[in-house]
């Protein structure tokens, strides 16, 4: 015996056991003789030991793949489907299936303990139905599922009064090992009870979520129509025929649930009924071809909700806990949760076209702290929908979901123990079913626990497997037909009144699990978004159409804050990279054409700088400054620097030019920059260098030696008539001496027809004036040099 139960316990070692043993010996000597006169065990009695053991921990499996109705009703049959495999060595003969019976489970904890240890072969199982009501087999096989199914009538159950009742599926058989009937495997599983409509019924509120990934980034395509581009057409295949999302709709059409719808997949799914792109691994496009499929999605979903409420969340489905833990210290965080809060209600309702409740919130998994409840109502929202792990009572029973937290807010709590059943791989039908029962089972205890009426809302994971899915549908099918609940929107349980005796006190920041807070976006994810939203306000005030950048960048950046990034931070920082990317790209699309030198031919020029304009809108409120870094020798618009106003037409490039002087030879290091209306830089600035290579000593000495060229000429016409003028005073005096001795009487040997001597100077004078004049330089010549059309080297000559 204490061999068995060290085998059965901690595994002791074989000394220990041999100690034990040895022990065992020496206390039983009065019996030690009549041992020794048994015979010794053979090694088959051993074999057989350790069979037992082994079945002591359930040998054959049993799976419970269906049981229906989930929630009987007087007069009705209850059939238990399923199958049974022998996972040991030895082939079982003489097995059986047998439905047993245990007590009412009086508590709720009760049923977590069940579904904890629903395959244990030590627990209870109570006792069996018999009968006809059993399935046996010849023998089973090791490895070989054997299918069962047992009908029987309720009646033959003996069910009591209204509750939960354990129903176990159990195998019994016998090995050679083992040649005596024994249970060898067992599933226990819950079977509600409530025949009749109960006296006061729970009103069960449950939320059905629409919720999926990012699949659209900030890019679009350059045409009028800015066709959308998707990363991938995984979207696509949520919505298709069998997908996530099309199960999602086609099971939750007719059930009386809260859809509980992200925005941002309803804007996802709506641009594709329209021409959108694909990008494809090797960074190119594809024109994308699911338009019907989006468009037939969108049509029933839209046929899905009509009557039934709807709760927007904000656009993209924010990390409410990420922003308070991680974002609130960096600028502009907040304020993208107001904005993805703000265009979720217009976004619902243009779609779905209807008013969707906006003024919820619902934080990871409902876990909350205080600073959770204040950045999720920073943004207007006044209901925070939490869990009751999080916000625990410690109270006999379960109250309503409503209650104030204060400022207020009010916390809607939904029930963890009918929220969390769905989680798991659904996807083998005995999980389902035990999902199903399990959800059941807890909803029904808790109706019985107080005559009270009260709410419960139900929040299951934000976005459940195909197979979860239709788990939960199968649950709230059973749970909508059965007799001790009622539905109710979401918006009704939020104004229950609450129960005064219900916690309102919210959990400490110590008190958030630390495996969500493990898969919170950091403080990098939320200094990221800011960096990019910074460029984007300095980029977007250049811009003639500013919605084309700034709409399709601010949900992009609300998608960075998405909850779906939880423990995908590789694939969120790919994400935040992309878009930041694509940003800097287009803000790189507007910039100044580099320069080469530039070569002045003057004393003064025009120099072109060149914006250039990739964008497919114009660009507008820029200004573009020239500078000198050496204003003594070279002046921009006589001063060391100028501006002008830039408007450049989208795909076009447009070129200032600067007015400049030169004041010596030599190189000018000239800085042209961008700046926004508000003085801000934009782009990089282009540096280049202006020669001054025609104002030189050469062209000095010839404008001097011109100046003295009229100098000297001037001074020789004025030494020239003086003594012009001496002379003519000179024969003046001889020819009055002449006529003094002569008298008045005719000279023979005078000339004929005299000329004046004063004309003759004159003539003289002309002559020699005329020779002085055409020697005379000209004007200077202009001050730039006349344009050659031919390549001015590695300089760029500049305009005049």
């Amino acid at each position: 015996m204490a061999e068995a139960a060290d085998f059965q316990g901690a595994g002791a070692s074989p000394a220990r056991r041999w100690l034990r043993r040895t022990g065992a010996l020496l206390t039983g000597a009065p019996l030690l003789a009549g041992l020794l006169q048994l015979p010794a065990a053979t090694p088959a009695d051993a074999a057989g030991q350790e069979s037992l053991q082994a079945a002591a921990g359930g040998s054959v499996s049993v799976a419970v793949d269906s049981l229906t109705p989930s929630a009987p009703s007087e007069g009705d049959t209850i059939t238990v489907s399923g199958t049974v495999t022998n996972n040991g060595k030895q082939t079982v003969t003489g097995a059986h299936v047998d439905l047993q019976v245990g007590p009412p489970l009086e508590t709720r904890s009760s049923i977590d303990t069940l579904a904890k240890k629903s395959d244990d072969l030590q627990g209870p199982s109570g006792e069996k139905v018999g009968g006809k009501y059993t399935e046996k087999y010849a023998k089973l096989t090791p490895g070989v599922a054997e299918p069962f199914s047992i009908s029987v009538p309720a009646d033959k159950l003996d069910l009591g009064r209204d509750g939960v009742y354990q129903l176990a599926v159990s195998l019994s058989g016998e090995t050679s090992a083992q040649p005596w009937d024994q249970v060898l495997g067992i599933q226990r599983t819950f079977l509600p009870w409530q025949p009749e409509e109960a006296d006061t019924k729970t009103k069960t509120t449950f939320l059905w979520p629409l919720v999926s990934s990012a699949h659209m980034a900030a890019e679009t395509g350059s045409n009028e129509q800015q066709t959308p581009v998707f990363r991938d057409e995984e979207l696509a295949e949520e919505i298709s025929p069998g997908g996530r999302l099309d199960q999602m709709v086609s099971l939750g059409k007719g059930l009386d649930v809260t859809w509980v719808v992200d925005p941002d997949l309803l804007a996802s799914v709506d641009a594709m009924t329209r021409s959108y792109e694909v990008r494809t691994a090797d960074g190119t496009t594809t024109p994308g071809k699911n338009q019907e499929v989006a468009k037939h999605w969108l049509a029933e979903l839209q046929q899905a909700v009509t009557g039934n409420e709807v709760a927007a969340l904000p656009f993209g489905d924010p990390d409410l806990a990420s922003l308070a833990h991680n974002g609130t210290n960096v600028t502009g965080s907040l304020g993208h949760l107001k904005e993805a809060t703000d265009v979720a209600d217009e976004t619902v309702e243009t779609i779905l076209h209807v008013k969707p409740s906006t003024d919820f919130v619902w934080p990871v998994d409902g876990a909350i702290d205080p600073s959770i409840v204040k950045v999720a109502t920073s943004a207007g929202a006044d209901k925070v929908i939490t869990r009751s792990d999080s916000l625990q009572d410690n109270l006999p029973y379960t109250p309503s979901a409503a209650r104030p937290i204060g400022g207020g807010t009010t916390a809607v709590v939904a029930d963890s123990r009918m929220s969390t059943p769905f989680r798991g791989d659904l996807t083998k039908a005995s999980a389902s079913t035990l999902a199903v029962q399990r959800f059941l089972a807890q909803s029904l205890t808790l109706d019985l626990q107080t005559s009270k009426q009260r709410s419960v809302v139900v929040a299951p994971q934000r976005m459940p497997s195909v197979s979860q899915a239709q788990a939960m549908a199968e649950a709230l099918g059973a749970l909508q037909g059965g007799n001790w609940s009622e539905p109710q929107d979401l918006t009704d349980a939020a104004k229950t009144k609450p129960d005064p005796a219900a916690n309102t006190r919210v959990p400490s920041a110590s008190a958030y699990p630390s495996a969500l807070r493990k898969q919170e976006l950091g403080r990098a994810a939320f200094e990221q978004i800011a960096r990019t939203q910074g460029k984007l306000d300095k980029f977007k005030v250049i811009l003639t159409r500013q919605s084309r950048v700034v709409t399709p960048f601010g949900r992009a950046m609300n998608r960075e804050m998405s909850t779906s990034w939880r423990g995908r931070g590789v694939a969120a920082v790919g994400y935040r990279d992309g878009i930041e990317s694509y940003l800097n790209g287009l803000i790189d699309g507007v910039k100044l054409i580099q320069k080469s030198e530039t070569k002045l031919s003057g004393r003064s020029a025009m120099i072109p700088v060149t914006v250039q304009n990739n964008l497919v809108q114009g660009v507008d409120h820029l200004e573009l400054r020239l500078t000198s870094k050496n204003p003594t020798r070279l002046k921009i618009g006589g001063d060391a620097y100028q501006e002008q106003r830039v408007t450049v037409n989208g795909g076009h490039a447009q070129s200032v030019k600067f007015t400049t002087s030169a004041n010596a030879n030599g190189r000018a290091e000239v800085v042209a920059q961008l700046y926004t209306e508000d003085g801000q830089k934009y782009g990089a600035p282009v540096t280049f260098d202006v020669k001054v290579t025609e104002v030189t000593p050469t062209v000095m000495l010839v404008i001097g030696g011109g100046v003295l060229l009229l100098v000297l000429a001037g001074f020789r016409m004025y030494t020239h008539r003086k003594r012009a003028a001496a002379r003519e005073a000179a024969e003046d005096d001889t020819a009055e001496a002449t006529d003094e001795t002569d008298g008045p009487h005719d000279r023979e040997d005078a000339p004929q027809n005299p000329e004046p001597s004063g004309a003759r100077l004159k003539e003289e004078d002309g002559a020699e004036a005329e020779a002085d004049a055409s020697e005379q330089p000209s004007d200077p010549a202009p001050d730039t040099a006349a344009e050659n059309a031919d390549p001015s080297g590695t300089g760029e000559r500049v305009d005049r």
